[in-house]
């Protein structure tokens, strides 16, 4: 009988110690620290300020007394704050609807004959594209002077060719210069949404489109019955960046218009409406200044954020 010779039994091995790395979090905060020191820096700091203000009495630049919510009650409730601030909102909310209904619609339009199109079609978007690169101040200067009732192109051209009745001060009318300014708006901020559209467009299957055909859909039944509710993403995240744009709107209408919103106060929003206020001489620059800043910012974030809720329950995704 051969016998086998005994063995000690293995020790167990010490786990081996892994090498303190840093996490991932660390290691990317070259990247992400500077956009978060930015977004803090211009952003937060100043929105927090903003609240901080708007909660105090404040005499020129020398802050008094903690009055809580009684610059709100007074920006809602006394002349002339509460009747300006109606008058602007009023303003901003036809502005947006406006912007609405001829910017993205126009849009729309463009993108899918563009997304139709054999030959030129890179042509088109960047054509349509360019104004979106001007600056709105210079947007707005080339503007005034185009509508100039005096010497500019339009008028002119419309008396040319027999429109007469047509050329009037397009920015000298309380019933024109709103209008107008969208116009001009629409046709400078055509070529984003458009963009966005063509790329929805563009992530639709063909072979969605040629069963359809198949079956014997017409082009509007292609488009309204496939392409547009395959839209739903693009057509929420315009409408959302839309409707942000416009209530934020500044620029354009003060080059066109200036700060007092005129001509009698029909283009007057918002965003005009606060620089009087904020910028002003009067003793409650400062403390209603921030008052309205803040009641604008959480109209456009609680609204923003209430249609984007209410919008992403009803989206459907196709296979």
């Amino acid at each position: 009988m051969v016998t086998k010779p005994a063995t000690t039994p293995r020790r167990p091995r010490a786990p081996r110690r892994k090498a303190n790395r840093p996490s991932s979090f660390v290691r990317l905060a070259p990247f992400w620290l500077p956009a978060f020191a930015l977004y803090t820096l211009f952003i937060v700091w100043p929105l927090a300020n903003a609240i901080l203000y708007s909660l105090f009495d404040w005499e020129g630049l020398r802050r008094g007394a903690f009055v809580g919510l009684d610059n709100f009650v007074r920006l809602f409730r006394d002349a002339p704050w509460n009747v300006d601030l109606w008058d602007a909102f009023r303003h901003n909310v036809w502005f947006f609807v406006l912007t609405m209904i001829l910017q993205n619609s126009v849009a729309l339009g463009f993108a899918v004959i563009i997304s139709k199109l054999k030959v030129g079609g890179r042509f088109f978007q960047n054509l349509f594209f360019m104004p979106h690169l001007l600056a709105t101040v210079l947007v707005g200067f080339l503007w005034s002077l185009i509508l100039n009732p005096l010497f500019g192109p339009l008028n002119k051209a419309l008396k040319l060719i027999g429109l007469d009745a047509l050329a009037q001060p397009w920015l000298g009318q309380p019933e024109t210069a709103l209008p107008t300014i969208v116009v001009v708006n629409a046709w400078a901020w055509l070529g984003f949404p458009m963009m966005l559209f063509l790329a929805n467009l563009g992530s639709i299957p063909a072979s969605y489109l040629e069963a359809a055909r198949l079956d014997g859909a017409n082009a509007w039944q292609v488009f309204s019955r496939i392409e547009l509710p395959l839209l739903r993403p693009s057509l929420i995240i315009v409408s959302v960046m839309t409707f942000i744009g416009n209530f934020n709107a500044f620029e354009l209408i003060f080059v066109m218009a200036g700060s007092d919103g005129s001509p009698a106060g029909s283009t007057d929003v918002l965003g005009t409406y606060f620089y009087r206020t904020a910028f002003g001489t009067g003793p409650d620059a400062i403390q209603m200044g921030s008052t309205l800043a803040v009641v604008t910012f959480g109209f456009i974030a609680g609204l923003s954020a209430l249609f984007l809720r209410i919008a992403r329950r009803g989206t459907v995704i196709y296979d």
